[in-house]
C-alpha cells in the first residue's frame, strides 16, 4: 500500500522514527510500518526498548541530531510527556504523528497544530479506532438517515489490556476514557449529525486519580440521545459495541468497529487494519503538505470531566 498525493506522486521508502518502544508500538505500530512501502524504519528513541538491526536512542534530541535526514517522526509514548517531545520534533522541523489521545490537554494539542503550521510540516493525530474495517461503511449508510437513538458499550478487562501501566491512574492519563476516547472517535466520526454531553457519572476509585468507569449522556439534533457506559472492570468476553436505532433499521459495529451488521446482516468489509490505515493517511498528509488535527473527541473527555457528578468505588489494585 503506498501514498499518492493529488499529483500522482508516491510516497515511497521514506525514512521515519519511533519514540517511545513499548507495548503499542511493538504490537501496532512497528508492524504497520514493515508492512508499507511509503516508510522504512530507520531509528528509535525510547527508554523502554530498541528494535533489532534499528538505530537506538534514549532521547529525542540524540535521535534528532545523529539522524538530520528523518523526514518523519511518530510519537508512541503517554499523552503527559508528548507535548515537549513533539516541540521538539516540530521545532526539527519534522513530520510528526501523535499515538491517540493527542495529547494530554485540548490546549496543548492546538498549540502543537499552530507549531505544525507555522513550521510548514505535517501534524497528524491519529484516531486508530476510526480505520477500524467497519467504520467508513457505517458513516455511509448513516449518512442520509435519520437515527433515532444510540448505545455504545465500552467494556474491557484494564489488567489484561495495560498490565503495570500506571501513567493510566496519574492525572492527564484518563483512566477508562484510555479505552472510552476509542469509542468516541467512532462515534464523532460515523455520526452525520454533532451531539453534546449533558450528563455524565463518573467512578473513580478511592485510591486512583482518573475514573475506572464512566456512564454518558450525549443530546443530539430532534432530541436523539446517544448512551456510552464505559467500564474498565470487565471479565471475560470483552465489549466495543455501538449500536444505532434509525427509522431504516438498526445498525450494530462490533469488536470496536472491525465487525458491521445492518438489521442483523452482516456487512461484506475490506481487510486493511487500523494501524496500516494511519500510516496510509500519515504518508498522504506528506505527500499533500496537510494536517489532521480532530480534537472532537478530546472535547467530549474534557466535557465529561467539567461535568461529570464523581463518585468513589473500591479501590483498584493491579
Amino acid at each position: 500500500m503506498t501514498a499518492t498525493s493529488s499529483s500522482g506522486a508516491e510516497l515511497r521508502g521514506a525514512k521515519i522514527a519511533i519514540v517511545g518502544v513499548g507495548k503499542i508500538a511493538r504490537d501496532q505500530h512497528i508492524p504497520a510500518i514493515a508492512g508499507l512501502e511509503a516508510f522504512d524504519l530507520a531509528a528509535t528513541a525510547s527508554r523502554a526498548g530498541s528494535v533489532d538491526g534499528v538505530a537506538s536512542y534514549t532521547d529525542i534530541v540524540d535521535l534528532l541530531a545523529a539522524h538530520p535526514e528523518i523526514p518523519a517522526i511518530s510519537l508512541c509514548i503517554p499523552p503527559v510527556p508528548r507535548y515537549d517531545i513533539a516541540v521538539k520534533s516540530l521545532m526539527a522541523g519534522k513530520h510528526t504523528m501523535l499515538e491517540k489521545p493527542p495529547g494530554a490537554t485540548v490546549s496543548e494539542v492546538l498549540k502543537l497544530e499552530k507549531l505544525a503550521r507555522a513550521k510548514g510540516v505535517t501534524l497528524f493525530a491519529t484516531w486508530h479506532s476510526r480505520y477500524a474495517d467497519g467504520v467508513a461503511a457505517a458513516r455511509a449508510w448513516l449518512s442520509d438517515r435519520k437515527i433515532t437513538s444510540v448505545q455504545i458499550d465500552w467494556k474491557e478487562d484494564v489488567r489484561r489490556w495495560h498490565p503495570g501501566q500506571e501513567w493510566i491512574w496519574q492525572p492527564g492519563g484518563l483512566g477508562v476514557f484510555d479505552p472510552g476516547i476509542n469509542a468516541l472517535s467512532i462515534m464523532t466520526e460515523i455520526l452525520p449529525n454533532p451531539v453534546h454531553l449533558t450528563a455524565a457519572d463518573l467512578l473513580f476509585p478511592e485510591n486512583r486519580s482518573t475514573p475506572i468507569a464512566a456512564d454518558l449522556t450525549f443530546t443530539g439534533p430532534a432530541g436523539m440521545i446517544v448512551k456510552a457506559d464505559f467500564d474498565w472492570r470487565q471479565t471475560g468476553p470483552q465489549s466495543w459495541n455501538i449500536t444505532v436505532e434509525t427509522t431504516e433499521g438498526l445498525l450494530q459495529l462490533t469488536d470496536g468497529g472491525a465487525k458491521l451488521a445492518v438489521n442483523g446482516v452482516d456487512q461484506p468489509l475490506p481487510d486493511l487494519g487500523e494501524y496500516p490505515g494511519l500510516y496510509h493517511r500519515f504518508a498522504e498528509l506528506i505527500e499533500t503538505g496537510k494536517s489532521d488535527v480532530d480534537v472532537s473527541p478530546m472535547l467530549h473527555v474534557a466535557d465529561a470531566f467539567m461535568l461529570g457528578n464523581r463518585k468513589t468505588v473500591a479501590p483498584f489494585f493491579d
